[in-house]
């Protein structure tokens, strides 16, 4: 089986499990299963981190029930859901930036413990007020532009490409894959701009600034990779590597896009 072909089988069997989950699965198994998703993806972002193999399986155990403790015991969800939203919002803005700018390698256990946390507690918020706020229609949408862009990256990447964007963290990423993910995602942005009747240069800003935000979620796992010199996450996922190589960008783009909706639904 070759590269591309295990790749793409692997992502139409996840786009089998998750499209259905997502478009009438109840909110509580919703809830369930995408905090099972976090926490295998805690458990590589410890062997990642590498931790002890007894506190990266308590870590990978631990953050999923804490998420759902969070959702199903706390008063307040909603305020410390935005809370979250909010936190991954200014990491991905701010510190991740600067994290790549000057290389941290920032490899001491509690704040690799911490980072894991502003990464993925987030992501599940993001994936619950998507989808039981704002409808699963939404969710896909918002998850297609990093999906289209991934898919286009890659394969004009690998026939185009010649100047790479960051070779020092990622060497197979190239700009020519960039605009191939620009492109792709222009389409994209006159297509919900026909079906969703928005107008078409704003949405294409937006789409276009969660492509930067998805680059970069995909930039800072491959930095922390090249940190722990590993070249995936895990290998549960054929052609994928881990579950949190497949979902490095959506940890910075699903907590943006949610921020961005509730920022727009505030102002409007």
């Amino acid at each position: 089986m070759t590269p591309i072909f295990s790749r793409v089988l692997t992502a139409l069997l996840l786009l089998a499990v998750f499209v259905p989950a997502i478009l009438w699965a109840p909110a509580w198994l919703w809830a369930i299963l995408t905090a099972a998703v976090v926490g295998m993806a805690a458990f590589e972002w410890a062997r990642l981190s590498h931790f002890s193999p007894l506190f990266a399986g308590a870590y990978g155990l631990l953050l999923p029930l804490v998420a759902l403790a969070l959702r199903y015991g706390m008063a307040d969800w909603p305020a410390f859901q935005t809370g979250l939203l909010l936190l991954a919002v200014a990491f991905w803005l701010a510190v991740a930036p600067l994290w790549l700018l000057l290389r941290w390698r920032a490899e001491q256990v509690f704040v690799r413990a911490a980072v894991g946390v502003v990464l993925l507690l987030p992501t599940w918020a993001a994936l619950l007020y998507l989808r039981d706020e704002r409808g699963p229609g939404v969710l896909l949408a918002v998850m297609a532009i990093v999906w289209i862009a991934d898919s286009a990256a890659y394969f004009s990447g690998r026939r185009f490409g010649r100047h790479k964007l960051a070779p020092a963290i990622s060497p197979g990423k190239t700009w020519e894959g960039i605009a191939g993910a620009l492109v792709a995602l222009a389409l994209y942005a006159g297509l919900l701009s026909k079906l969703a009747g928005m107008p078409l240069l704003p949405l294409f800003v937006m789409v276009a600034g969660l492509l930067y935000i998805s680059v970069l979620g995909d930039l800072f796992e491959s930095w922390i990779k090249r940190v722990a010199g590993m070249k995936d996450s895990g290998n549960v996922l054929p052609g994928h590597g881990g579950v949190l190589d497949r979902i490095d960008a959506l940890t910075s783009t699903l907590p943006v896009a949610t921020g961005m909706l509730m920022w727009l639904e505030r102002a409007a």
